[in-house]
């Protein structure tokens, strides 16, 4: 089952509703009242797999950390929390741990690697840009795989391989 379908499944067993609403040139919103989730998706602005899994997660991500808003709220409330809800879909859809051994598997170019977790360019690049600029991590210097037998733990800023008994 591929991730989208799965990041449904998750919210929706959590008590997340769905609906689909025209919302004019805006693809979703996420809602919170009273403690209860609903995410509104127009699929007319949202012509490609990739671009919904995408706008799901960051939908989903307004909802996991909880950082929805008033339609009215301040500017820096409201970039603050879609910078929260982007972070949130970096880390599901392209945690640092599985872009590494993407790019030791020999995909490099920006659209293969998008290509590869079906998201768009855009998000690749700006997820890229989250690791390296916040996170400090290096793309260049990504840890090899660790052998077989094996399981690699990130600790202390590193990866560290340890072997399974």
């Amino acid at each position: 089952m591929d991730q989208r379908m799965t990041l449904y499944r998750e919210l929706q067993n959590s008590g997340v509703s769905f609906y689909t609403w025209d919302l004019g040139p805006t693809p979703a919103v996420s809602m919170e009242v009273g403690g209860r989730y609903a995410i509104f998706m127009d699929f007319a602005n949202i012509p490609t797999a990739a671009q919904e899994q995408v706008i799901l997660a960051h939908e989903a991500g307004h909802v996991r950390t909880g950082s929805t808003h008033a339609a009215y709220s301040p500017y820096d409330l409201v970039q603050r929390h879609e910078q929260q809800a982007d972070r949130w879909a970096y880390k599901r859809l392209l945690p640092y741990e599985s872009l590494c051994p993407a790019i030791h598997s020999g995909i490099r170019d920006p659209w293969e690697l998008a290509d590869h977790f079906d998201v768009t360019q855009d998000f690749l690049q700006d997820a890229l840009t989250y690791y390296h600029d916040t996170q400090g991590l290096d793309f260049n210097d990504c840890p090899a795989p660790c052998p077989a037998a094996s399981k690699k733990i990130r600790r202390f800023g590193g990866f560290f391989c340890f072997r399974l008994p």
